[in-house]
């Protein structure tokens, strides 16, 4: 019996076809092959023009990396990550052709709007940050005059480009300090700027419906750098949601972020946190509560807009032990953990999609074929990423 084929499909991070997270998708492979699965590497320019075949990177080892054509796999895992430019645009036409294949998991929508979807439910509203799209200028000075503190955030980027941090200067009147990092994610120098300026100011960011203004929450730690948590939820073996691992993320000197692509510094969580709230005990139900809210979280989301195996949350927590949810990652990185030498964790990140994808191949196979004495008198196509089901009559008993 073959083994079943997963094909994680990624995006070329230039013409040169360079690749992000190459090492991983590496154990992935290796890690597949233990537990009987077939994986391959591949992105929507690999498709063959007649639609049948794909240029697949494949890894064995002893022989490293090499191509070879092979037929489409019975589940794809997205791991493609926004981009403007052409292979977006590729990839997009490929969700469309082929959205009728087996996914592990679908696009999530863009920040505003999950922040949105997640606001219609009561219990999650306490722990999102006040935040609007920016429309024009008076949103920027409407959320001024009532936080302290505002962000602002492109509603579809990654890895703190673009994000600005805007915050009154209570020692001079209508004065801000505006500080942040560029498409580039190069750090912009602080600078202070009266109110009335502004708005000319922030004319070179072309932020119109594209733009979130959001409150900030007090991050700073006594040496200054900002920082969050990055939690990973996963869907086990077994399909059920559950708490791989959080781990502590501390901004770069002068950043306005904690991303380590931009120069941030990974930290366990409890060495983190311990700098920030010192009670042993208040820590801890912290932690319990952030791990309860990750998983509700996924759940919603999924059965929202449909299938997902994994997503990365960005948490911040005040002074007081609150917990805000920052942002929603559906293609999460996980060196975090490897940072931080939980390799455990950073194992178990790797190979939790694998177990996913087992169970997934196992359950749709099982959804498909006929019990007995049942006769299937005609196949229902895959609808929104849900498992395939069949119309079916009673056989003679």
């Amino acid at each position: 019996m073959s083994s079943p084929v997963l094909g994680i499909m990624t995006l070329y991070l230039n013409e040169h076809r360079a690749l992000e997270e190459r090492s991983i998708y590496r154990r992935m492979i290796l890690e597949g092959r233990k537990r009987g699965l077939d994986i391959y590497v591949f992105t929507p320019a690999d498709v063959h023009p007649g639609g049948k075949q794909i240029e697949a990177m494949v890894f064995r080892s002893g022989k490293g990396w090499s191509r070879e054509w092979r037929s489409f796999p019975d589940i794809i895992f997205d791991r493609c990550r926004i981009q403007r430019n052409r292979r977006f645009q590729q990839l997009l036409a490929f969700r469309q052709r082929y959205g009728h294949l087996l996914f592990l998991n679908r696009p999530l929508r863009n920040k505003w709007t999950i922040h949105q979807t997640l606001s219609a439910k009561s219990a999650f509203r306490e722990h999102l940050p006040d935040t609007v799209l920016y429309q024009d200028m008076s949103d920027v000075n409407r959320m001024l005059k009532t936080y302290p503190l505002i962000y602002l955030k492109p509603i579809n980027g990654t890895g703190g480009r673009g994000i600005l941090r805007i915050e009154r200067n209570d020692n001079e009147a209508n004065t801000v300090l505006v500080q942040g990092r560029d498409q580039k994610r190069r750090i912009i120098t602080p600078r202070k700027v009266h109110l009335s300026r502004l708005g000319s100011l922030l004319q070179n960011w072309n932020m119109k419906d594209k733009y979130l203004v959001q409150q900030g929450i007090q991050l700073q730690l006594p040496n200054g750098r900002v920082h969050d948590y990055r939690m990973l939820v996963q869907k086990n073996g077994e399909g059920q949601w559950e708490l791989t691992g959080c781990a502590g993320r501390m901004g770069a000197e002068k950043s306005v972020t904690s991303n380590l692509h931009g120069g941030g510094q990974a930290i366990a969580m409890h060495k983190l946190m311990k700098q920030w709230i010192t009670d042993d005990k208040q820590r801890a139900e912290i932690h319990a509560t952030a791990e309860k809210f990750g998983i509700d979280v996924a759940t919603f989301l999924e059965n929202t807009y449909g299938d997902l195996c994994e997503l990365a949350l960005d948490l911040a927590i005040d002074k007081s032990g609150h917990i805000y949810l920052l942002e929603v990652n559906p293609k999460p990185a996980r060196e975090v953990f490897a940072r931080i030498g939980e390799k455990d964790i950073y194992s178990k990140a790797i190979t939790q999609p694998l177990n996913y994808a087992l169970w997934v191949y196992r359950n749709h196979a099982n959804a498909i074929r006929p019990p007995r004495g049942v006769k299937v008198t005609k196949p229902v196509k895959r609808v929104k990423g849900k498992s395939a089901t069949l119309k079916r009559t009673r056989g003679s008993q």
